[in-house]
């Protein structure tokens, strides 16, 4: 289920990822909030399921206001879950293998990969 909680964690997530990452090109970035798609059909479960990926808003930079894009990409499990309307905030991984989190300040996207 994607809602407002699930917004703050994923704010609370990117804030700790810049805290710690020796990227030097983030040092300093801070996020100020993560906010849904516009329209409730890009999240729903027919969405995700047919796209596996749904795209949100973070507002990230050295100021917490530089408007980035989050895509989001649904694994097996948080597939698994959205689809029965269920929590995913466990399918959040923990992001020490590469690839599962990454941010990228010249095109403005960060890339989450769910479990």
């Amino acid at each position: 289920m994607l809602d407002r909680t699930f917004c703050d964690l994923l704010e609370h997530i990117i804030q700790r990822q810049l805290k710690f990452s020796s990227a030097e090109a983030v040092k300093g970035f801070w996020c100020d909030g993560v906010l849904l798609p516009t329209l409730e059909y890009e999240y729903s479960p027919k969405f995700v399921n047919d796209n596996r990926e749904i795209t949100l808003t973070a507002f990230v930079g050295r100021s917490g206001q530089g408007k980035y894009t989050i895509k989001l990409m649904f694994g097996n499990q948080a597939l698994s879950r959205y689809a029965r309307g269920l929590d995913i905030s466990n399918c959040i991984p923990d992001f020490q293998e590469d690839g599962m989190f990454e941010i990228n300040p010249s095109s403005k996207e960060i890339l989450i990969q769910l479990l």
